[in-house]
């Protein structure tokens, strides 16, 4: 990370975020995101302080890392986490998907909220879904971000081994369900293939979708409309 930048530009849990290496890199909405929301967020309700340097905390920062470069980055050679060659991403026991599969089927949110429920009792139907509508859906029910903390590390490189926590509040609707203000949250355990470079070769993903979802359909249903009226708000743009 450049040196010269100023603690304001750095974000200290996130790497190939700024810096002379990122002066080319393609962000999704034109320059790189500003998660200062959701490290508040993080920071007031993380339920772990991992000391600095320890192996939780360098899983920890690998992941907020890996799962920026996931949600910002447009080209896939920007992506500096992982090892581009043979790398792939599960859900709960699935095909492994390689980054253009995971892409085609609406990348984000929209990969990990993968089913085989019917379609008539989804409540989140990521069929119907793009990568920008199921993005819009839960940065507007998490307006300051939905916060990402490492609970546990049971092992270390090169097969990292760990059970993580995302919780934000449910301050917006989502799928035509009414804000409740609750706290949300969804418990998993992740493992993280790495190689000598701690980049990532195979990423799984352990959860149950249920978990997450029942938080956000709680809430009175909303009139048609009042969705869309929320989804263009600019500024909802912080995940992990």
């Amino acid at each position: 990370m450049d040196s010269s930048l100023t603690d304001q530009q750095q974000d200290k849990y996130r790497s190939y975020l700024h810096g002379e290496g990122e002066k080319n890199t393609n962000w999704k909405l034109g320059a790189p995101p500003n998660y200062d929301t959701v490290n508040k967020l993080f920071e007031e309700g993380r339920t772990k302080i991992w000391p600095p340097a320890s192996l939780e905390e360098k899983v920890q920062n690998l992941v907020k890392t890996w799962e920026m470069e996931m949600f910002n980055k447009i080209s896939f050679p920007d992506y500096k986490s992982v090892k581009l060659q043979n790398y792939t991403v599960s859900v709960n026991g699935r095909k492994p998907l390689s980054l253009e599969e995971k892409r085609k089927l609406g990348g984000g949110y929209n990969s990990f909220m993968q089913t085989s429920l019917p379609e008539d009792l989804r409540g989140y139907n990521p069929a119907q879904e793009t990568e920008h509508s199921s993005h819009l859906a839960f940065t507007t029910a998490f307006p300051r971000g939905f916060a990402l903390e490492v609970i546990q590390v049971y092992s270390g490189p090169p097969s990292i081994v760990y059970k993580f926590r995302h919780w934000g509040y449910k301050e917006g609707p989502f799928k035509g369900h009414a804000p409740t203000g609750e706290l949300v949250q969804l418990y998993g355990i992740s493992i993280f293939e790495v190689d000598d470079e701690m980049k990532i070769l195979k990423v799984e993903f352990f959860f149950d979708r249920g978990e997450l979802l029942g938080g956000l359909m709680k809430g009175d249903k909303l009139t048609s409309g009042t969705d869309q009226a929320a989804l263009s708000c600019p500024f909802l743009r912080n995940t992990g």
